[in-house]
């Protein structure tokens, strides 16, 4: 059973609140450590169980969430937990469950400025995630969440070509391939390639350009599919057979076998002028295709430490 330390409360004749910081253990949510307030009120018999967001929770603006436009970005999952809390208790005391609960995050509003949110068409605050009520150690289960919603809210805006980014400055070199692109275009999947293409496997687009730095995209194309540097290592070996290939000299060869960082190797490449950065755009667009299985076709442009495009692997219709 979870406890939490309670760290204000307040108790009127129809009206209950309290408080608690969120403790989010290891997964890297934008809430940890944020006071999360849920605020209980009486309401008139007959109105049920109904849900405000209150200060810091934001508002559906865009079809494709799993609520509706206008409604508090509270999510069905974690509604359910707790109307059944609530009718639970109300059942115990020989009452009926007729509340207006408000769930308020103190400096949500500002908070969700770094997340997803905005792009998702939540305004106005961050929006209450979850499916179990526990979090899963390292699982970074709310950025995948967001990942998908993206990926729902695209669906809904009628887009087809989606832009995937492991992060700002690989989605600002994007946007300036694309400088069209519609916001609700594009994905912050960060280092969730894995997530992302499994759920775009059951919900393909038509095109999908996956932009990141040389490092990780050098893991994805070792078949890497989730690419923090806590979960995959660069494959130093495997960037040597692929220098190997394309015509590097046995000591290049033997220097990137015996590299710190993949931009060490790829700074070797570009003085011997071989174009590696392509190579791995080619094959880690080969592994997200595997991973797809068809109806989708992608894309691939590599950046370096100096947000420049290195290496590209177009999409098919191009080739």
């Amino acid at each position: 059973m979870p406890s939490f330390n309670v760290i204000k409360t307040e108790l009127r004749k129809d009206f209950a609140g309290v408080s608690i910081i969120k403790d989010a253990g290891d997964d890297p949510d934008i809430t940890d450590g944020a006071e999360i307030r849920v605020e209980v009120q009486i309401s008139s018999v007959g109105s049920g169980i109904t849900f405000k967001a209150g200060s810091g929770v934001g508002i559906a603006t865009l079809p494709g969430l799993p609520i509706p436009v206008g409604a508090p970005a509270i999510n069905p999952a974690p509604q359910k937990m707790i109307e059944s809390a609530v009718t639970s208790i109300a059942n115990k005391n020989n009452g009926l469950a007729n509340v207006e609960i408000t769930i308020s995050i103190i400096g949500g509003e500002k908070l969700a400025k770094k997340t997803m949110n905005p792009r998702l068409g939540i305004k106005g605050g961050l929006s209450i995630l979850g499916t179990t009520g526990i979090v899963i150690p390292y699982s970074c289960a709310s950025w995948i969440h967001a990942i998908h919603r993206g990926i729902d809210v695209a669906h809904a805006q009628g887009l087809c070509h989606l832009l995937a980014a492991t992060g700002s400055t690989s989605e600002k070199i994007a946007s300036q391939a694309y400088p069209s692109f519609p916001e609700q275009a594009t994905i912050d999947m960060g280092d969730f390639v894995g997530g992302m293409l499994k759920y775009l496997r059951k919900h393909p687009v038509q095109k999908l350009t996956l932009v990141g730095g040389f490092a990780k995209l050098t893991k994805l194309a070792d078949g890497a599919l989730d690419l923090h540097s806590s979960r995959s290592t660069i494959n130093f070996n495997s960037l040597a057979q692929k220098l190997a290939a394309l015509g590097a000299s046995s000591e290049i060869v033997q220097r990137t076998k015996s590299a710190n960082t993949a931009m060490e190797v790829l700074e070797l490449a570009k003085g011997a002028r071989l174009p590696l950065a392509n190579t791995v755009a080619v094959r880690a667009r080969e592994v997200a295709l595997a991973v797809l299985s068809g109806g989708t076709d992608i894309e691939v442009i590599v950046i370096n430490r100096d947000s420049q495009r290195v290496g590209l692997a177009g999409f098919k219709e191009n080739a």
